[in-house]
């Protein structure tokens, strides 16, 4: 129940973060990389979008110290309903009611997942063996989004490479962080210094966050919003049971997971479209 709570309030924190880094974004015209970065950097709801996302790293590592990365990271699906809701008062955008119907589906669908896949696990940290092929698919899939996202490509297409690969970076930054946090509790800050996954972490998080705002920049919120959503939630499960040997539940359970995979989808990609204005 700690770990859970603490995840919603990291999704919440998340979500004004995304909100206001959208509006920081939506006044971009050019640019990108490091570039887009530092005209960033001069608008105020930037600067409160990345506090948020601060407040959201924190919030993340006390759930995951405290229950299964396969329980904790689908809860920040719960991102995208609260950046909406937050977003479009910001944009002085109206909420339609197909939009509160697409927001109890994904809440709906997201209760029916966890409650039927009940993931469990206490393992904080992994052998190198398992590792090494992690890092290499996630980073490999990350630097495949860079080059397929390049100035050039079709809009909404750059949008959702990009989108993919910041998704797999919040993913293995949430395995690393995990590690990392695990060590802090166990060995203290010492510990946690010497570790190579605190610096894992920040490098992928930073990653994750420049792959992020350029896919913001790059298309509209429906070609980016679902892969970053479901991709992070799906990778991050993958990560779980494959590094840190957490389990979920298998057999005829996997129909009801089935069925709230399908609303959170159906959800996320109506919400993705509900406001088609919003970058």
């Amino acid at each position: 129940m700690l770990a859970a709570l603490f995840a919603v309030m990291g999704a919440a924190s998340n979500a004004v973060g995304t909100a206001f880094q959208r509006k920081a974004a939506s006044t971009v015209t050019r640019g990108g990389g490091l570039r887009l970065l530092l005209e960033l950097a001069h608008r105020p709801a930037w600067v409160i979008g990345i506090g948020g996302v601060v407040g959201a790293a924190l919030f993340q590592a006390l759930a995951l110290v405290n229950g299964p990365m396969a329980l904790v990271q689908p809860l920040f699906v719960l991102e995208l309903p609260f950046a909406l809701l937050i977003a479009a008062p910001l944009l002085h955008r109206r909420l339609p009611g197909a939009g509160w119907w697409a927001i109890a589906g994904v809440v709906t669908g997201l209760a029916l997942v966890l409650g039927s896949a009940a993931p469990s696990g206490v393992q904080n940290q992994a052998p190198m063996m398992r590792w090494i092929p992690a890092l290499a698919l996630c980073l490999g899939t990350m630097a495949t989004a860079v080059v397929l996202g390049r100035p050039g490509r079709p809009p909404l297409f750059r949008a959702a490479a990009l989108a993919t690969g910041s998704a797999v970076g919040n993913a293995l930054t949430a395995a690393l962080l995990k590690s990392a946090s695990g060590t802090f509790s166990e060995d203290g800050l010492v510990g946690f210094l010497a570790s190579w996954q605190t610096y894992g972490f920040a490098l992928t998080g930073v990653s994750a966050v420049l792959l992020l705002e350029n896919a913001l920049q790059a298309g509209w919120l429906a070609a980016s919003q679902p892969a970053l959503t479901i991709g992070d939630a799906t990778v991050s499960l993958l990560l779980g049971v494959t590094l840190f040997g957490e389990e979920i539940r298998t057999g005829w359970w996997l129909l009801p997971e089935a069925i709230g995979v399908g609303l959170i989808a159906w959800g996320v990609l109506r919400l993705s479209r509900v406001v088609p204005s919003m970058r």
